[in-house]
This record gives C-alpha cells, structure tokens and sequence, in this order.
C-alpha cells in the first residue's frame, strides 16, 4: 500500500479536507475534557464523574514514533505537533539541522529511507519545496508537509477550523447552532456559509493554499499584492488545473482586496531566509499595512486573522488585538488540525470520510442532557 503524502491542499478533495476538519473538531472537544484540571473526588459533580467515562481520543500512533524534521525555527508547529502525538499514545522525534546529517554529507533520498525505516511518519518543516517531495518520494512511510517555500497546507486547516467555529459571525443559522451549542454535551461544527475572504500582502505559501482550497469549498477569494510578489507559475498552474481561478480576482490596491470581504487575511511580508530583502519588500508593501481605516472597507461582520509571528508594519495593534481578531484562537487550532492529521494519516493511513456504518468509534451520539453518561450510538 503506497503511503498518503500531503503536500499540499490541492492533493485532496474538498470531501477529505472537510472530514479532516470535522475529526479536528471531534478530538479537540474529546481532548479538552481530559485536559481540564484534575477535581479531587469528593468534590466532583455528575458533570466532571462523567469525564471519568469518557474515552480518551484516538491511540491511534500507541507505540508510534512521528519524525519531526524541521530546518527551520517553529513556535505552533511544533508545539502542536509534540503535544498531538502526546494525546493520540504516540511519541514526537524532534529531528533539527544541527541533529542529523541531513543537507551536510547525507542525501534527502537516504535520509528518507532510513527514517522511514525507524518512524511511522515524517513531518517536514523545510526550505525549497523540492525538499519534502524528494522525502516523499522515498520515504515508505507517510510524509506531511509542515511548511516549505511553496505550501503551507496545515495552516489553512487550522484557519477552516477557526471559521467554521465563529460561523455565527457570518450566518444567523450558523449564530443559532452555536446557541443550541451552549446546552449540548458534544457541541457541532457550524456549517460555513459562503464568504469573501480577503488577502493583503505577500503571495507566499499561506496564500498558495488558500487559492487551491477556499474556492472548492465555495468561497472566493480576493488579493492584494504588488505585481512583483503574487504567486509564481507552478502555483498558479495547481490553480488553474483544480478551477479556482474563477473565483479569484487580483488587485493592487488592498481597499479593492477589502472591499464587503467577510474575512481579511495578513502575512509576513518577510520571511525566513528573505532578511536580505527585507528593504526593499518593506518598500515595495507601503501601504499594504491592515489598519481599522482599511477595514472600513470590508463587510460589516468583518473579522482577521493571521498565521504568526506578527509585525506591526503588517497590522496594527488595533486590529491584531482587536475583538475582531482570530490570530490566536487559530493558532491554537493549529494543534487539533495536525491531531487530527496525524491520526488519520499517520496512525490509519486514510484520508476518506468513514461510510456511515463504519463511523469512528470518536463519533458517538452523546447525551444532551448535562450529566447523562454518554451512550454510544446503537447498531
């Protein structure tokens, strides 16, 4: 059996990318309990008794060891990524520049084949992303893209999680849910409606997996970028080839981007191994700044978001720490995305929604009465 790569979004359907999101959301509502501090017995309610019967989430990487191989600095990353290996009885390896022999005497193809020999699977954090697709290619064991020059698949995961959960910003239906939400035991996933979701600033890998994900899933898409920094031609082609072109429209000018957008979305202007450049990129993106001004220009339910870390010169503190800010909510879904990842693609190898009468074990109908056990769903 060939082992499932994940290089980028583009290399699954919108069916996979939304039960990915669904099971996120399933093991961060089961891990959560288990996480909760710990109450001495005798001063438990039914409420937290009930947390003694709850499974834990997926054991799916019990005895399994994930290779982390970073050649790059990571903050969310990497914590989300020892923390869910933690949870699902796994073990992360944490494999740096300076730990193997990786990019000094040894080749990715070996390094590939010996690591793959030893783990169950590698999550790769590189620089070009001919890199992770030489790890694939002669890795026997699945291989996830952790970031490289041209995608950022995970990313774009943890910012579908964030939405769907504010779902109710954008949606009165969606607003209702969440009501009914606060009164069941296992809340569920808001559907999103369509948005318009708005880019400003660099076309680097967070953008690459926006354009090949968020018009399948029905939401268009507008960007703002000086001509000399959009995306280069082999993201474009992904692009093309999957149909998103039809629902993204480019501009210079980020009040156009802005413009009635029910999302707008910020990046480094800089990245990591771009220092050299980075007079002339703070020249080039003058203007490009997210302030409250330029939000004035997008819907009124407006709402932003950006993966981290965050400079000033790229949003200001109104808006990054603003009521309308999701940065940090999303980055904290960036470890129920890779959980949720990691389970499926390194502890079961398969990618597909379950058919309903072989549903995850994880997905059992649950009491809406406060401190009922919970039962599983009868066959």
């Amino acid at each position: 059996m060939k082992p499932p790569h994940i290089m980028t979004l583009a290399d699954l359907s919108p069916r996979q990318i939304n039960h990915i999101i669904t099971h996120a959301h399933s093991l961060k509502i089961r891990s959560q309990k288990w996480l909760a501090p710990h109450i001495p017995i005798h001063q438990q309610n039914a409420s937290s008794k009930l947390r003694q019967n709850m499974r834990l989430p997926s054991q799916s990487l019990f005895s399994k060891t994930i290779a982390l191989l970073f050649s790059k600095r990571s903050t969310r990353t990497r914590i989300a990524a020892e923390t869910s290996a933690e949870l699902l009885g796994g073990r992360a390896l944490f494999l740096g520049r300076e730990d193997i022999q990786l990019g000094v005497n040894e080749s990715a193809r070996d390094t590939a084949q010996v690591i793959s020999g030893m783990c169950q699977g590698i999550f790769a954090r590189v620089g070009d992303h001919s890199e992770i697709e030489e790890l694939a290619q002669y890795s026997k064991v699945p291989v996830l893209n952790a970031l490289s020059s041209l995608w950022h698949p995970t990313q774009i995961l943890a910012d579908l999680l964030t939405l769907h959960e504010n779902a109710g910003a954008f949606s009165r239906e969606a607003l209702e849910e969440e009501k009914k939400n606060m009164k069941r035991m296992t809340p569920i996933l808001p559907e999103l409606p369509p948005l318009t979701i708005a880019y400003v600033g660099d076309c680097a890998n967070v953008l690459n997996d926006m354009l090949v994900t968020y018009p399948r899933l029905g939401h268009k898409v507008k960007v703002a970028a000086p001509l000399q920094y959009r995306s280069p031609p082999e993201v474009m082609a992904r692009v093309k080839e999957l149909g998103c072109d039809q629902n993204i429209e480019w501009f210079e000018d980020p009040k156009e981007a802005v413009w009635n957008a029910n999302v707008i979305v910020n990046d480094t202007w800089i990245s990591m191994g771009q220092e050299a450049e980075k007079a002339d990129r703070l020249k080039a993106f003058e203007g490009y700044q997210v302030t409250e001004e330029l939000c004035k220009f997008a819907s009124p339910d407006w709402r932003f978001m950006h993966c981290l870390p965050r400079k000033p010169h790229e949003v200001n503190d109104a808006v990054f720490y603003g009521p309308r800010s999701l940065a940090f909510p999303e980055a904290e879904n960036r470890k129920w995305t890779i959980m949720a990842l990691f389970d499926l693609q390194f502890g079961r190898w398969n990618l597909d929604p379950p058919k309903p009468e072989t549903a995850f074990i994880e997905d059992e109908v649950v009491s809406e009465v406060e401190g009922e056990e919970a039962k599983p769903k009868e066959e």
